[in-house]
């Protein structure tokens, strides 16, 4: 099913060579944006970025899990569709370690 992005999703969502916050209210398709950005960074980035280079961080536990799990799923619905991409099969191993994460959990991370 094709999504229908607004204008501003569009733009987040295409944006390229710099870093992105992006702030928005519950209920705006954060999470859904996000995770296109990133499919279309490591998919069809002009090179890909490889999913274990790029830091998400969120506010919540659940929303960092839920992130990886939606990248988790597209790849594995892309693969499907081209079971013979490389790359496919590469990110879809790397983003088990990729880091999506809470800013706590980063904060420590830079501490330790």
């Amino acid at each position: 099913m094709a999504v229908n992005w607004t204008s501003d999703q569009r733009n987040v969502i295409e944006c390229t060579g710099c870093n992105l916050l992006v702030s928005a209210a519950a209920g705006s398709g954060k999470t859904a944006v996000l995770t296109q950005r990133v499919l279309e960074m490591i998919t069809r980035g002009d090179p890909p970025v490889s999913i274990d280079r790029i830091l998400i961080v969120t506010f919540t536990r659940m929303a960092a899990g839920e992130m990886r799990e939606r990248i988790r799923n597209a790849l594995e619905d892309a693969l499907e569709k081209d079971p013979a991409d490389t790359n496919l099969q590469r990110q879809a191993v790397l983003v088990h370690h990729a880091k999506i994460m809470t800013i706590h959990s980063f904060c420590l991370e830079v501490i330790k």
